[in-house]
């Protein structure tokens, strides 16, 4: 099983950079500051994580919080997963 920022990675490289090599930024890079991702790519990888993950993202959490790297948007993604998890207990 891939890991949260493997998933993220793949779905950025193969989605947004259309390629199939290697993620090529760090997991710290600014997906924003470095024009990896605009408002439409924003929007694609909110989608794939509702569908993949089984998220419901708000608009309010659509921040460069949560995000401006892989490494963010893992963060934000296991912090959902755990808070949902919470819920279902």
């Amino acid at each position: 099983m891939k890991s949260t920022e493997q998933m993220i990675r793949c779905f950025i490289a193969e989605t947004i950079l259309f390629t199939h090599e290697d993620y090529p930024y760090s997991d710290d890079s600014s997906l924003l500051e470095n024009g990896i991702l605009d408002s439409m790519n924003v929007m694609e990888l909110v989608a794939f994580l509702e569908e993949e993950v089984g998220l419901e993202i708000a608009d309010n959490e659509i921040t460069p919080e949560n995000f401006d790297s892989v490494n963010q948007l893992a963060k934000f993604v296991r912090s959902k997963q755990s808070f949902m998890s919470e819920l279902n207990n």
